[in-house]
């Protein structure tokens, strides 16, 4: 990112290399590793939305309590923020696909223990919070491997439609795996659930295990050395195009992102119409992000504007369903919201990686995660406690007001960083406002 005069909007990244597959959906599917990859990746992740469900309605059939439910999710993300930066060094030291050949192995065997002990009738509510934090161990290491090892599968130049990619593949996967489950819970059990889960990461086995390692691109790994987490550190906050984006993101995911809490919130106290009304705004959620994610695939760069804005649009957009009077118009918001919301997601997560040194790219891409899903345990409790103290139309428009202030804040640091100024203007008979060089401004009067 340039930060002196001229850097029109902020620009995150301007290409310089080979982009004939830019503006196509799937080009990065032309890609043989990461078209196994992504193979992979749809199976595990169809199975890890089944086992997030269920693990939720086993935890809730075993004690009957909802905090229960939120302490395992708690416990999941605990890791997460006490040792990710930790797991983003080690990804930059040691063979990302090596190291997700181990993470993957280690997930699938917490999701067959935890089917054993289903299946068997033998599993307490201790065995599932034991397991979630596990797994929040595992997670630790696998997700800055996972992340920065997509731009050794597919370059630079197809990055970010890459990393939209991913999304569109999770976002699919959520689509699937929550009916499935509950399809699943009703019918056999919640045990077979966890056993499909366990055995889905054969899948993402398969694909690292088939990869040509002739044809990813090389990366420098870090050497052992100390002082390397510190080192890390020093790069983000040298570098305002990778901190304030991460800061962004970091307010997004703690107090905007908590829709389990309002959703349910929503259902049960403000329409009254329950469980399978749930099931359906998820999916509604569900249906805007894979958009989102799709539209994203399509762009080829990436501008701090763009971040700033859509944080800025998700902040309204949830106020505005906070509000909404009827059922039907807080139905439709979600789909926008949806769909804004993996395009702040994947604006960050594309402008972060491609701003980074690949040496650096895994401590880089650890901080990123730390900070968004790290703050879950931080943002639900506190964002709970003001959905049941002030009810749900208070904490689902607190979310959205945190996350539009966020956007404000930080889109006036990133234009002082610039060197830019607000310009107010016409274009084409219509009102114009963006960012310019002070230098600009000068000029012109």
């Amino acid at each position: 990112m340039s930060t002196g005069p001229g850097a029109d909007s902020a620009p995150v990244h301007k290409p310089t290399y080979d982009t004939r597959g830019r503006g196509e959906t799937f080009s990065s599917l032309r890609i043989r590793n990461y078209r196994l990859f992504f193979t992979g990746a749809i199976v595990s992740n169809t199975g890890t939305w089944m086992a997030r469900i269920t693990q939720d309605w086993l935890v809730l059939s075993l004690t009957g309590s909802a905090a229960a439910v939120g302490i395992t999710t708690a416990l999941q993300f605990l890791p997460m923020l006490l040792f990710g930066l930790y797991g983003g060094v080690i990804a930059d030291r040691y063979p990302k696909r090596r190291l997700l050949l181990a993470s993957q192995a280690a997930l699938a065997l917490c999701g067959l223990t935890l089917a054993v002990l289903t299946l068997s009738g033998s599993v307490q509510v201790w065995h599932v919070y034991l397991i979630a934090f596990l797994l929040g161990m595992v997670t630790v290491v696998d997700n800055p491997a996972r992340q920065s090892f997509v731009s050794e599968m597919v370059g630079p130049g197809q990055l970010r439609n890459a990393v939209s990619l991913n999304s569109a593949n999770f976002q699919s996967a959520r689509l699937i795996g929550p009916a499935v489950a509950g399809l699943m819970i009703a019918t056999i059990g919640s045990g077979w659930s966890f056993l499909i889960n366990g055995l889905s990461f054969l899948a993402p086995l398969t694909a690292l295990l088939l990869m040509r390692t002739s044809e990813l691109h090389k990366v420098e790994r870090a050497p052992r050395g100390k002082g390397q987490l510190r080192e890390g550190l020093r790069y983000v906050a040298g570098r305002p195009d990778l901190i304030w984006p991460i800061v962004l993101v970091g307010f997004i995911g703690t107090f905007g992102f908590n829709f389990p809490i309002w959703l349910t919130a929503f259902s049960e106290e403000v329409f009254h119409t329950g469980a399978g009304t749930y099931g359906f705004l998820n999916t509604l959620m569900a249906a805007g992000s894979l958009v989102g994610a799709l539209l994203a695939a399509r762009r080829g760069s990436t501008r701090l504007r763009m971040l700033v804005v859509a944080a800025g649009v998700f902040g309204v957009l949830e106020i505005a369903a906070a509000l909404s009077p009827a059922f039907w118009l807080f139905a439709l918001l979600l789909v926008p919201i949806g769909m804004i919301g993996l395009t702040v997601n994947i604006s960050a997560n594309s402008a972060v990686q491609m701003a980074t040194d690949p040496v650096m790219r895994g401590r880089v891409m650890s901080l990123y995660m730390m900070v968004f899903a790290g703050g879950t345990p931080i943002g639900a409790p506190l964002l709970g406690w003001v959905t049941d103290t002030y009810g749900a139309r208070v904490g689902f428009a607190t979310g959205g007001l945190v996350s539009l202030a966020a956007a404000a804040v930080i889109g006036l640091v990133l234009a002082r960083v610039g060197r830019l100024k607000l310009a107010l203007g016409w274009h084409h008979g219509h009102p114009r406002v963006r960012f310019v060089p002070r230098e600009r401004l000068a000029t012109a009067a």
